[in-house]
C-alpha cells in the first residue's frame, strides 16, 4: 500500500511541484482506489470514509457554502442554471449539497462502493477511472471540481488540459483543492518531533503541491487563478506539542478542535473572518490544504 523506499520525489521541470518517480502505472493506481482507498487498509489512514464525512456534515456544509458564494460571484449565475462536474466525487456529499442549492450535478469516481451510494441518493454519477475527463459524452460544465484529486493523478498537467479543452464551458470555473505539502509549518513540525515525512504516501499521493506550484500549473494550462484559500493549519497542533502523527487519538482531538473553531465562528456570524483568514494563509503558502479558483483565459 505504501512502499516509500521504492520511490523518490523530483520537481516538475515546468511547474515545480514534486512528483513520485517512477510513476505507478494506471492499472496500479486504479486498483489501489478500487480496492483499498475506501474499503481496504488505507481507509484507516484517510478521512474519506462516509462515516467521517457524515459526522462532520455541518462543518463541511460551511466550506461548501463558502464555495457556493465564490461560484456565484465568479459566474454571476443562479445555481438553478449551473451544471457542476465533480471529478473523483467519492461519496457525493459535495454534489448533494450543491444539488440542494438547485444545480444540476454530475460526477465520477473509481470506487464502486462510493458510486453505488451516490446513485442511491439520486446523483448522476458514474463508476470509472480517471484516464479521461470526458466521461459524459462531450458534455461541458459551468463548474468542474477536483477536490483532493490532483495529488493522486499520474499526469496532472494532461488532466487539467483535458478539462480546459473538452469539459469546461467557455467562461467556466475550475476549482482545485490539494494538500499543501512541505509547507513551513509542516516541515518545522517534522523537525521538532524527529518524524519521517508522514505526508509522502505513494501510491496514494503522486504529486505534492503548494499554492505557488498549483497556480503555476493552472496558468500553464490556460487558466487564470486570482483567488486561493487555505484550510486550517493543523500543523499548529504539532508545533504546540500535540503529536497527532504518532497517536491517532490525539489526531481525533485536534480535528475536533479545528472543527469547533470554524463552527463557533460561523455560529457567531463570522463567516467572512474565516474566509479572510484562509485567504491570508494561502498567500503565505500555509494551511493544510489549498483551494484555487481558476477561469479559462
Amino acid at each position: 500500500m505504501n512502499d516509500k523506499g521504492n520511490y523518490s520525489l523530483k520537481p516538475h521541470e515546468k511547474y515545480g511541484f514534486l512528483q513520485v518517480k517512477p510513476t505507478p502505472t494506471a492499472e496500479e493506481i486504479n486498483h489501489f482506489y478500487a480496492n483499498e482507498f475506501y474499503s481496504g487498509d488505507y481507509k484507516n489512514f484517510n478521512n474519506s470514509s462516509l462515516q467521517v464525512q457524515l459526522a462532520d456534515q455541518q462543518f463541511w456544509e460551511g466550506t461548501w457554502n463558502d464555495q457556493a458564494k465564490v461560484i456565484q460571484s465568479q459566474l454571476a449565475k443562479p445555481f438553478c442554471e449551473l451544471e457542476i462536474l465533480d471529478v473523483g466525487c467519492g461519496w457525493g456529499q459535495a454534489l448533494l449539497h450543491f444539488k440542494g442549492l438547485g444545480a444540476s450535478c454530475y460526477g465520477f469516481d473509481p470506487a464502486a462502493e462510493a458510486v453505488e451510494y451516490g446513485v442511491s441518493q439520486g446523483l448522476n454519477i458514474k463508476h470509472c477511472g480517471v484516464e479521461s475527463m470526458d466521461v459524459f459524452a462531450g458534455k461541458k460544465f459551468d463548474v468542474v471540481m477536483l477536490n483532493n484529486v490532483l495529488e493522486h493523478l499520474a499526469e496532472p498537467e494532461r488532466v487539467i488540459q483535458q478539462i480546459r479543452q473538452h469539459v469546461l464551458k467557455d467562461g467556466g470555473l475550475l476549482i482545485v483543492t490539494v494538500p499543501n505539502e512541505f509547507n513551513k509549518f509542516q516541515v518545522a513540525a517534522q523537525r521538532l518531533h524527529n518524524l519521517e515525512p508522514w505526508w509522502v504516501t505513494p501510491p496514494a499521493h503522486l504529486n505534492y503541491f503548494s499554492r505557488t506550484s498549483l497556480q503555476a500549473l493552472l496558468s500553464g494550462c490556460g487558466f487564470h487563478s486570482e483567488l486561493a484559500v487555505a484550510s486550517f493549519p493543523l500543523e499548529l497542533f504539532l508545533l504546540m506539542g500535540e503529536n497527532y502523527v504518532n497517536d491517532r487519538d490525539i489526531g481525533k482531538i485536534c480535528h475536533a478542535k479545528r472543527v469547533q473553531f470554524e463552527l463557533n465562528l460561523r455560529q457567531l456570524g463570522e463567516d467572512y473572518a474565516i474566509q479572510q483568514f484562509y485567504k491570508s494563509l494561502a498567500d503565505a503558502n500555509l494551511g493544510r490544504q489549498i483551494t484555487c479558483y481558476a477561469k479559462a483565459i
